[in-house]
């Protein structure tokens, strides 16, 4: 035993008492930054920031702080500042030679937030934010009016350049103000965003209705935009202004959001736990979000209390159900009633607990059931006192419910297994080619154009499906003919990647999807109703480029023995004027993809070599406003589309058919 500890590599370096490091004061924040701010990229920066203005808020939230003034200086410094009781400044009573800024601004877990004497609920919880940012800032200043008295101090890189002085009398100013500017030795070339920073105050004062926040920015730091110099941000609505801006002019399930207050019950000390603020709506053709907060500070990853709202709306739907025999109700899911739900939910608590110091995550369990309880009897008051609305929104959500059990029932199907069960007259004709990339299947408008394209495909790598007329328009359907509808039921197989949440890109089983109707105004509805079905059901279909339109001609011009064809009345005007003159003309009309001849289908529209195909795309910058025009003009709302076709009527022009 000796020997293994005499030999070998532990004995080639020894590891004694004088290796252990003991790291005082504020040294291990900036040593180990990201342990308490994530990183030292410019969003931990930002953190900085939140820190400081989430102690102010504190202070607003308690009641002693009436505005907040936040001021952004072009050489990187911030400025926030409230009117508060001010941070003590006697001694400490454990560290006599020291006063109690000093020692919250030197030393980690320190505060007056560690019980509820001080503070009922605050952001700043673990004794760290103030301290952080000292030792993470190449100078940092602090004045504090108390009493009338004004006293300084200044810091570089946490530690103290001198005492805390008293500069003088201050007979109209209370609280604490902190300047600061974050050290490049951690974080480099980062620099405040004003757009953030502005951002993060408005998001504080839509938190608490009770507080003012006065912007500023030199104006040097502003390169246009939206973000302005000044601003004086104070919103009695509270969140339900938030919300109100946020989702703007988005379709709603009701035309009213859902806001209120709530005192939480008491502990079992007796005392209040807290109190709860929200806003709610419901969105149609668009995802939801839920934006929740605890004594002011974003929770991103959610937490309990997002788990006691949810709670709360489920069940109270489901009772709602009830109460209206609707048997139906009893299948909704959480993630029908939260899908489309936009919301912002404020929680403020006594004693939270955060997941980290970032504070990302709620973990108290008790949040749970105090919001259920908060939410529960007001949401049930709320659908009682107006049954249309409720029943509205209750159809709404079980719709929501009954699409999500299609796309869980819905089967995807392998190429033989999809080959063998639509092999009917008129259904799929697959290509022998296993390789996706180079397959396409066509999607086209009846048997009779089915059966030109079955003889002027190329069998190796064309499919073809004929579909029976105009398709179901899905974002006008209910989830029962969504379920029931056979067309789509044989089209969602015959591509074999499933469809809505199901959907798998990997699994697709053509490399094109191609639309390909008559070339007239029937043939243009029928290739829209198709877009809007794989746009909502297959959006990811869309957005990596595998759907196209064929342009099959509409005109064919002989003269001679030389053939041109024309795709619109436009076109077949400029091939007119390009032909010789005085030399007879013939024009034809094509009626139809099912009687132009196969070798005229294959020549002008099915040909890789001389067709023109129009890829169907919908660029990410472009997505929302798309979805609000299918919304629009496919949508369950008609006033939507008269309104669309009273705004564009002008740009429609006469043409002679």
């Amino acid at each position: 035993m000796n020997d293994l500890f005499a030999n070998g590599p532990a004995a080639e370096r020894a590891y004694t008492a004088r290796d252990i490091e003991v790291l005082e004061g504020l040294e291990p924040v900036r040593r180990r930054p990201g342990m308490y701010i994530g990183g030292t990229d410019e969003g931990a920066m930002h953190h900085l920031a939140a820190e400081i203005l989430d102690n102010a808020m504190d202070e607003a939230v308690a009641g002693h702080a009436s505005f907040i003034t936040v001021a952004l200086e072009r050489d990187n410094w911030l400025t926030v500042r409230d009117n508060g009781r001010g941070v003590p400044v006697d001694p400490h009573p454990k560290f006599k030679h020291r006063s109690a800024l000093e020692v919250i601004l030197t030393t980690l877990h320190s505060g007056g937030k560690f019980s509820s004497k001080v503070y009922e609920t605050a952001g700043g919880l673990h004794g760290v934010g103030s301290s952080v940012v000292n030792a993470l800032s190449e100078r940092f200043e602090v004045e504090v009016a108390r009493e009338r008295v004004l006293w300084r101090q200044e810091y570089a890189r946490g530690k103290p350049l001198g005492r805390l002085a008293q500069i003088g009398a201050a007979p109209n100013r209370r609280g604490t103000q902190i300047r600061f500017r974050p050290d490049r030795e951690i974080f480099g070339e980062a620099r405040f965003r004003p757009e953030r920073l502005y951002r993060l105050c408005r998001s504080k004062a839509y938190l608490f209705k009770g507080v003012e926040i006065r912007w500023s920015c030199d104006a040097a730091l502003l390169a246009g935009g939206e973000t302005p110099a000044e601003a004086v941000l104070h919103f009695p609505g509270g969140l339900a202004d938030s919300l109100a801006a946020e989702i703007g002019a988005a379709a709603r399930v009701l035309p009213a959001l859902w806001s209120g207050e709530a005192k939480l019950a008491p502990g079992t000390d007796g005392v209040e736990s807290g109190r709860l603020e929200w806003a709610l709506a419901w969105i149609e053709g668009a995802e939801g979000f839920l934006h929740a907060y605890c004594n002011t500070i974003p929770t991103p990853l959610g937490g309990t209390h997002e788990a006691g709202l949810r709670a709360a709306l489920l069940k109270g739907l489901r009772a709602w159900g009830e109460t209206r025999s609707n048997r139906r109700a009893s299948a909704i899911g959480p993630e029908d009633v939260a899908g489309a739900l936009a919301a912002k939910l404020s929680l403020f608590l006594r004693q939270p607990q955060f997941q980290g110091q970032t504070k990302e995550k709620l973990t108290n369990p008790e949040a749970a059931r105090l919001v259920e309880s908060a939410l529960r009897d007001r949401f049930d008051h709320f659908l009682a006192a107006d049954p249309a609305s409720a029943d509205t929104l209750l159809g709404f959500v079980i719709e929501r419910a009954e699409e999500r059990a299609r796309r869980r029932d819905a089967r995807d199907t392998p190429r033989k297994s999809a080959t063998r069960r639509l092999r009917l007259p008129g259904k799929l004709t697959d290509c022998t080619s296993e390789e996706a990339a180079r397959t396409e299947i066509f999607l086209v408008e009846g048997d009779s154009a089915g059966g030109s394209a079955k003889q002027a495909r190329d069998r190796e790598t064309q499919a073809v499906l004929p579909l029976r007329g105009k398709i179901l328009n899905v974002a006008s359907a209910s989830a029962d003919k969504l379920r029931q509808n056979q067309e789509l039921k044989d089209l969602v197989e015959a591509l074999g990647c499933g469809a809505g949440e199901r959907f798998e890109r990997a699994r697709l089983r053509y490399g094109r999807v191609i639309i390909m109707t008559d070339a007239d105004v029937d043939g243009a509805h029928i290739a829209s109703l198709l877009m809007t079905f794989f746009w909502r059901e297959m959006p990811d279909l869309v957005r990596h480029g595998h759907l196209y339109l064929a342009r099959p001609p509409l005109y064919r011009l002989v003269q001679g023995g030389a053939s041109l064809f024309a795709m619109d009345d436009a076109d077949l005007a400029r091939q007119r004027a390009a032909l010789k003159p005085n030399t007879k003309v013939e024009v034809s009309r094509f009626k139809g993809l099912g009687e132009m001849p196969p070798s005229l289908l294959k020549e002008t529209t099915m040909d890789p070599r001389r067709r023109v195909l129009l890829r169907v795309i919908a660029p990410p910058e472009q997505r929302a406003r798309t979805a609000e025009v299918v919304e629009s003009l496919m949508g369950r709302r008609p006033e939507l589309r008269f309104q669309f076709l009273q705004e564009h009527a002008g740009e429609v022009a006469e043409i002679d058919i």
